[in-house]
């Protein structure tokens, strides 16, 4: 299987750069890139940076993805997962992460946040219609097929 090459530039000595963490994971790790400790209130939304930037290969996206025990655990999960790191973004990657716990939740330095998958990405050729094609559903919205 080829594999994309994904090009790492480190921005600062606090950057670790994205790992799998065994043969057979799916997701690098992400880890924070933070000189002091981030409290995170709950409720509140913080951007999190990483110290380095990215070249994907055209045609190939970076899905920014919850670690799921920090999820289960401590309601620590991104806002808009997932979320999408596209080809052609060449600035410092930074996470958004959104406390929906109860209680404060302390980002450590270092510490793993979130997880990177690369994955492929069609972009659809558009085309302006008068009528769309009839299908089973229909017009049926959520929970329209069943619970």
């Amino acid at each position: 299987m080829n594999r994309p090459v994904l090009s790492i530039k480190r921005l600062n000595d606090l950057a670790t750069l994205p790992a799998y963490q065994s043969a057979e994971a799916a997701g690098m790790d992400l880890h924070a890139a933070i000189e002091q400790a981030i409290v995170i209130e709950p409720g509140a939304i913080v951007f999190v940076p990483l110290g380095f930037a990215m070249a994907l290969p055209p045609g190939f996206e970076g899905q920014v993805r919850p670690r799921s025990g920090l999820a289960s655990r401590h309601g620590i999960t991104l806002p808009n997962a997932p979320g999408t790191i596209d080809s052609d973004y060449r600035g410092e990657v930074k996470i958004p992460l959104v406390n929906l716990g109860d209680s404060t939740f302390t980002i450590e330095p270092g510490m793993r946040i979130a997880q990177m998958i690369i994955a492929p990405v069609v972009q659809a050729q558009l085309q302006e219609v008068d009528d769309l094609d009839d299908s089973e559903r229909g017009e049926g919205g959520f929970g329209s097929t069943g619970q």
